[in-house]
């Protein structure tokens, strides 16, 4: 509300919506429920299908990656499901988890199995089960993704039936459905939703479910109190009302996470007796002296979620297989009770290893689906990680260019495996994954350099060790207005002494050789950078092609170039071309091959009616770009930096160089100065390369 300072009740009140809490607290019944599934039939899906609509709802992308055809589901991506995270650089592995939660919901098999992320620490696993959650609580807030659970109303002369309460909330927030007898439900759903145009097959729905105990016995007993008249019981005593999930609330998203093995407690998932009231109704066998609380019951209609399923007792491998196969679970002096909920459980490499070897746990495996997540391999994806993390808008600091992506290098190398091919590094690999072009290299070289690989993505740096690391130099260089890579890469290669999962000394030599290579990388990045700042002069470019091209196109047709100045025709300069094209490694051999594809490039642009610029070839912009820097490096002495000997004319073209930096690449006042000076120091040692 603008301009209200909000100092006042009244004033603060204006914030709410009144009408949203309306409709969130709708209550109404029986009958008026019955209509909303004549309008609205997704009300009584199951879990799985409402879980896999919310994750569709927020839209999938379909691409192509090794022309394999890959569907993206922008909800992991989308920050607007629930919190600030997203996943990145996992597109096949949730790919194939959204398939098992799709073939659950059409009812094909997965809904009786236990969904187990597995992979290395710090993959994301507990990321993605943390926004199912979020988004669950998301999608039953909105119209599409409502659903509804019953209260039982009791007067006074009739409340003895409840234990005493007028009101009676479904303690598992059972769907209202299951009211209806099991032998009448088919016909009724039947008749209720439009098969046409429901998407899921009617078997799918809770077309056998029973209510819950406590229910189970408020049911019979007004049953025989209307002396066997279902409709006065439902009509008197059914208030539906809308549900919405919550963690926070434990309605719909439970959370199991084990714990010491002289604490656990089946009554956890389960439920317990509530012994207070053992003494109202005179036995512990009594459902309404029973607490339906455990993480199963609580669950119901939503998610629950094992953290570290692996570490569970034994003792809790029966109800876990019980709820999994059977949607059953079995409380403390009760019968079996049906249950509708995901179960999804998630645990590390050193813990599945132990399943493997443990035959007590034979039958959890036999009823498992396990989905690998493992470490990204791209970098890009990787940075998006950090970058997310540790915005400038976050941290208040600048980070220089490069910083989280050298990280993010870094930590890639270490997942990838040596490849097996001579002619091929790890670094050509790296980039290879990221999508870069190498030539002699196609697309089914690299799918080929995917499957040779034993367990690449299951082992390296995890993300976190890089997220520590650079937060203890921003916290190390608190002072410092601006972090740059060697601050980082300093600190991950020194953190490796301590890294309490490296234990073997080839590992961290390994390690320290792959940090090696990265920092050689990025000598070679800010070099080119600093090669192009200093000849970033446009116009000077554009002259340079010209002229280029001019002799090109000569020499192609075997005719001499007119000289600008003096007027006469001249032979092509062959030596200006070579100039130009050894920059890029043109060798003398395919000068001939190089200089017709361009003019036959340009030659198809003027059919469009279009006018070559030299930014439409990466190439050959970069040749421009190299030897402007080789022409004008002598007049501006970038060495003299080192030796502090700045003259004002040399510090002036040096201000130019730093404005084209920070203009162009995003570096800052403290950043562009010690880049070049770093750069400058290399120059001093003469140790400069053309650059890629």
């Amino acid at each position: 509300m603008s301009g209200n300072s909000f100092s006042t009740i009244e004033s603060i009140a204006t914030l709410q919506d009144r009408e949203a809490f309306q409709e969130l607290n709708w209550q109404g019944s029986f009958q008026d429920y019955l209509e909303i599934i004549k309008e609205s039939p997704d009300v009584i899906r199951t879990a799985y299908q409402r879980m896999y609509d919310m994750i569709v709802s927020y839209g999938v992308d379909i691409y192509t990656d090794l022309k394999k055809e890959i569907t993206r589901y922008q909800f992991f991506y989308d920050t607007s499901n629930g919190g600030k995270e997203a996943v990145y650089g996992l597109d096949i592995p949730i790919m194939r988890l959204v398939n098992i939660i799709k073939g659950a919901a059409f009812g094909y098999g997965p809904e009786r199995r236990v969904i187990l992320l597995h992979g290395p620490v710090g993959s994301a696993k507990s990321t993605i089960v943390r926004l199912l959650k979020r988004g669950l609580e998301n999608y039953s807030r909105t119209r599409k993704g409502r659903l509804y659970t019953f209260d039982w109303v009791l007067p006074e002369d009739l409340a003895h039936i409840s234990g005493g309460e007028k009101i009676f909330t479904s303690p598992m927030n059972q769907d209202p459905i299951l009211l209806i007898p099991v032998e009448w439900r088919d016909q009724v759903l039947r008749d209720l939703v439009d098969l046409e145009h429901f998407k899921y097959p009617l078997n799918t729905i809770n077309i056998e479910g029973e209510l819950d105990p406590a229910s189970r016995l408020i049911y019979k007993e007004l049953v025989g109190h209307y002396q066997g008249d279902w409709e006065q019981v439902i009509r008197n005593h059914i208030r539906v009302r809308r549900v919405i999930l919550s963690e926070k609330d434990r309605v719909g998203i439970g959370t199991f996470q084990p714990k010491d093995e002289k604490n656990q407690d089946s009554t956890e998932l389960t439920g317990d007796i509530n012994y207070r009231k053992i003494a109202e109704f005179g036995s512990d066998s009594d459902p309404r002296a029973f607490n339906f609380d455990g993480e199963f019951n609580i669950a119901n209609r939503g998610i629950v979620e094992f953290i570290e399923v692996l570490k569970l007792d034994v003792a809790f491998l029966y109800d876990l297989l019980g709820a999994t196969q059977e949607h059953k679970i079995k409380p403390k002096k009760f019968a079996q009770t049906d249950i509708d909920e995901v179960i999804i459980g998630h645990t590390n490499e050193a813990e599945y290893k132990k399943l493997l070897s443990n035959e007590f746990m034979e039958a959890l495996r036999d009823r498992t689906i396990k989905v690998d997540i493992p470490y990204i391999t791209r970098v890009d994806e990787e940075h998006k990680i950090y970058s997310k993390s540790f915005s400038q808008e976050k941290i208040k600091k600048h980070i220089a260019p490069h910083t989280l992506e050298m990280a993010a290098m870094w930590a890639v190398l270490t997942r990838l495996e040596d490849p097996k091919k001579h002619n091929l590094t790890l670094l050509q690999k790296l980039k290879l994954y990221s999508g870069k072009n190498i030539p002699g290299f196609t697309v089914d070289n690299i799918k080929e350099l995917r499957k040779e690989t034993v367990r690449e993505g299951m082992e390296g740096i995890s993300p976190r060790y890089i997220q520590d690391k650079i937060s203890n130099v921003l916290v190390s260089n608190e002072d410092d207005g601006c972090i740059n890579p060697f601050m980082v890469l300093n600190e991950l290669e020194k953190g490796l002494k301590s890294h309490s999962l490296i234990v073997s000394d080839d590992m961290k030599v390994r390690y320290r050789e792959l940090m090696a290579i990265v920092k050689e990388e990025f000598e070679d990045l800010v070099k080119n950078e600093v090669q192009r700042a200093i000849s970033a002069d446009e116009d000077a470019i554009s002259k340079l092609c010209a002229n280029y091209i001019d002799n090109v196109k000569a020499y192609t047709i075997k005719e001499k170039v007119k000289n600008k100045y003096t007027g006469e025709y001249m032979e092509p300069d062959e030596h200006l071309m070579r100039s130009i094209e050894e920059k890029i490694d043109i060798p003398e051999s395919r000068k001939d091959d190089f200089r017709k594809e361009l003019m036959n490039y340009i030659g198809a642009l003027a059919v469009e009616g279009k006018q070559f610029e030299y930014q439409m070839n990466s190439r050959l912009m970069r040749a421009l770009e190299l030897k402007l820097f080789e022409d004008s490096r002598d007049a501006i002495k970038l060495t003299s930096i080192v030796s502090g000997m700045v003259d004002k004319d040399e510090q002036a073209k040096i201000e130019i160089i730093k404005s084209r930096l920070i203009r162009n690449y995003g570096y800052c006042e403290i950043c562009s100065s010690d880049i070049l000076q770093f750069v400058a120091s290399i120059f001093a040692r003469g140790d400069v390369k053309a650059g890629n």
